[in-house]
C-alpha cells in the first residue's frame, strides 16, 4: 500500500516525538550501578552533578554508606557519561578513578608549607596520601593535593544486610562458628572474645578493611574444634572515668577512633611541628577533625626544625603563632608548649635554659593564649626524660624542672607537662629495669621528681606515655635494647596498670597514650610503632585492658 505524503509527514512526526519522549525518560532515569571503590563524589564528577543532587535523588543520608551493587538515579540534567567500555568483571576489575593535582616535593618544603600553597590543611594531606607521619616527606614524593576540600576516593563499606530476614551465607563446615556484630563492636574486640586474630577474622570473612564492619553482619569466626560453639560473653565494662580527669591518646591521622573509644579515650592529641611563618589555619584541620569525633583537642606545638642553629628559635613568631592558633574560631582545648626542650634535639646546643624556656617562650606564650582564649589549658612543654647532663648538649630532666620552677614557671602554667616512655616494669615497680636503678626508668619516681619540683602545687599532664615491644616487628633499635623482654601482654597490662594508677593519683590530671596507631618502625632508629596500642596483625589488645578500666565510651 502506498501512503500518500501527509499521512508520511503525520507519522514521521508521530514517531520523532515518541523517540524524544522516550529518550527523555530514559535520560531523565539514567541508573548507574555502583561499582567497587566508588563514592558519591566520583560518581558526581562522572555525571557532571553534585553529590547533593545525588543524595536527594537517592534518599541518601550519609553520603560515605554506597556499596558495590546498588543502583542509584542520576537526576535529570545531568551530563550522561562518556561511552567507554564496561570494566572487566572480576579480580581485576579498575574502579573509576578521580583526577586530582599532584606536587613533587621541592628541597626545604612542608607539609604545612604545601598545604598553604594549594589552600588545604595539613590534615588533608596527610589523609590523601596516607603519611602516618607528617614531618617525614621527602624531595621527589609526588603529593596528590585534594583540592575543593575534597579526598581521593577510598574503599566503599560493606553494604548492611537487605533486612531482619535476611539470611546470611553459611559459614564453611568444620572449624567454624558465627557471630553477629554488635553495637560498639570492632573486629579486635570480637578477636578477645573468641581467642582468634584479626587477620584470621578478615580471611575467614573475605574482609579487606577491619575497620568496615556493621551492626548485624554475621561473620564466621574460626576455631580450633568444630564450630557451632556459644561466644563467650563479653568482658564487663568495668570502672569509669573520674570526672575532671583528662584521657586521651596521641595519634596522626585520627584514623581509628573506634579503638580510641574502646578505650574510653575522650582526648586526642596531635602534634604540629611550627616553622616561622606558618599560618594557624595549618592547624584548623587537626582541630576540626578530632572535634568532630567528639574529642577534646591537645594540640603539642614543638619546633619543625632539628638540632637547631644557636639562637635558632624565633620567640616572637613562635608567639604569635600560639595566639593566632588561640583565636580560631574552633580552637584547641589544651595547648603544650613545646616539647623535650632539655635536649639538643629541640633546642639550640649550648643554649639549653629553664630560665630561657620560661621567660622567652612560656611566659609569652602563656599570655599569648591566655589573652586570646583563657578557657584553653596550658601545659608546659615535657622534658626529655634523661639522665643524662653535659649542660650543652642535655640538662638532666630533674635538674631542668627545678630550674623551670626556680624561673617562676609555676605562674605561666596550668599543668606541667611529662613524659614516660622509657618502662620496662609495672608501672607500680620501683626496681627491675634493665637499664638500672635512675628514677626516669620508672612511674611513680616520675611523678614524684616532677611533682616536688613545684612542691606539689601545679598537676601533672602526661603528654606521652607508653611502653615499648618489639612484638610483630623484629628487632629494636641499639639504644632501646632495655625493652627486649617486654612482650605484647606486658605492653597491654601496663597501659592499662598506668591508667589506673593516674586516675587515682591526685598528682596527675591528664594522661595522653603515646600512641594509638603510629606506623614507623626503624629497627636502627626510631620504633615508633612499637609504642603503638594498634598492632601489625590488626589487633589492639591494649584496647580491651584499659577499656576494664575506663569502661569505654
Amino acid at each position: 500500500m502506498t501512503m500518500n505524503p501527509k499521512s508520511r509527514w503525520f507519522v514521521a512526526i508521530i514517531t520523532f516525538l515518541v523517540t524524544m519522549m522516550l529518550a527523555t525518560a530514559v535520560y531523565a532515569n539514567t541508573i548507574h550501578t555502583v561499582q567497587r571503590g566508588e563514592t558519591l563524589f566520583s560518581i558526581s564528577r562522572r555525571y557532571n552533578t553534585t553529590v547533593a543532587a545525588l543524595m536527594q535523588a537517592n534518599n541518601i543520608v550519609n553520603p560515605n554508606l554506597i556499596y558495590a551493587g546498588q543502583q542509584l538515579v542520576i537526576p535529570s540534567g545531568s551530563a550522561p557519561p562518556p561511552t567507554v567500555t564496561p570494566p572487566p568483571t572480576g579480580p581485576t576489575a579498575t574502579p573509576p578513578s578521580v583526577i586530582f593535582p599532584t606536587h613533587n616535593v621541592r628541597s626545604g618544603e612542608t607539609l604545612s608549607s604545601i598545604g598553604r600553597l594549594y589552600g588545604v590543611s595539613v590534615y588533608a594531606l596527610a589523609q590523601a596520601n596516607n603519611i602516618a607521619n607528617i614531618n617525614r616527606i621527602y624531595v621527589g614524593q609526588r603529593l596528590v593535593i585534594p583540592i575543593g576540600g575534597t579526598q581521593p576516593p577510598q574503599p566503599t563499606p560493606v553494604p548492611p544486610s537487605p533486612g531482619p530476614t535476611a539470611t546470611p551465607t553459611p559459614p564453611p563446615s568444620g572449624g567454624m562458628t558465627t557471630y553477629t556484630v554488635q553495637r560498639g563492636d570492632t573486629l579486635s574486640r570480637i578477636a578477645v572474645r573468641f581467642g582468634v586474630t584479626v587477620n584470621a577474622i578478615m580471611q575467614a570473612n573475605n574482609l579487606t578493611n577491619p575497620n568496615l564492619i556493621f551492626v548485624g553482619q554475621v561473620l564466621n569466626i574460626p576455631t580450633s574444634g568444630g564450630g557451632g560453639t556459644t561466644p563467650p560473653p563479653p568482658p564487663p565494662p568495668g570502672g569509669s572515668l573520674p570526672q575532671g580527669f583528662l584521657f586521651g591518646g596521641q595519634t596522626q591521622t585520627l584514623a581509628h577512633p573506634n579503638l580510641m573509644n574502646e578505650a574510653g579515650m575522650t582526648w586526642v592529641k596531635f602534634q604540629y611541628k611550627w616553622s616561622p611563618g606558618d599560618n594557624a589555619t595549618a592547624v584548623a584541620g587537626l582541630i576540626d577533625a578530632g572535634k568532630a569525633q567528639g574529642y577534646k583537642v591537645l594540640l603539642s606545638i614543638p619546633g619543625a626544625n632539628t638540632y637547631p642553629a644557636a639562637n635558632g628559635i624565633d620567640f616572637p613568631a613562635y608567639t604569635a603563632f600560639l595566639r593566632d592558633v588561640a583565636s580560631l574560631s574552633n580552637p584547641p582545648d589544651a595547648i603544650e608548649i613545646w616539647n623535650e626542650m632539655n635536649i639538643d634535639f629541640e633546642w639550640p646546643a649550648g643554649q639549653i635554659s629553664p630560665a630561657s624556656y620560661v621567660q622567652n617562650m612560656l611566659a609569652p606564650g602563656y599570655n599569648a593564649i591566655k589573652s586570646a582564649n583563657p578557657n584553653i589549658l596550658v601545659i608546659s612543654g615535657a622534658p626529655a626524660p634523661t639522665g643524662f647532663d653535659n649542660g650543652t648538649n642535655a640538662w638532666a630532666d630533674d635538674r631542668y624542672m627545678r630550674g623551670m620552677a626556680a624561673a617562676g614557671a609555676a605562674s605561666y602554667l596550668d599543668c606541667v607537662g611529662i613524659h614516660y616512655n622509657a618502662g620496662a616494669t609495672s608501672p607500680s615497680a620501683r626496681s627491675g629495669h634493665p637499664g638500672g636503678g635512675h628514677y626516669s626508668w620508672y612511674f611513680f619516681p616520675m611523678i614524684e621528681v616532677y611533682s616536688g619540683a613545684f612542691g606539689g602545687s601545679r598537676p601533672l599532664c602526661f603528654t606521652e606515655l607508653g611502653f615499648l615491644t618489639r612484638d610483630g616487628f623484629g628487632s629494636l633499635p641499639p639504644n632501646f635494647s632495655w625493652a627486649s623482654n617486654t612482650t605484647l601482654s606486658n605492653h597491654a597490662n601496663w597501659l592499662a596498670e598506668a591508667v589506673r594508677l593516674s586516675i587515682n593519683d591526685s598528682r596527675v590530671r591528664m594522661l595522653i597514650i603515646f600512641n594509638v596507631d603510629f606506623t614507623l618502625y626503624q629497627s636502627t632508629g626510631d620504633p615508633q610503632a612499637g609504642y603503638a596500642m594498634l598492632r601489625p596483625d590488626g589487633n589492639c589488645p591494649a584496647c580491651g585492658t584499659i577499656r576494664t578500666v575506663t569502661g569505654g565510651r
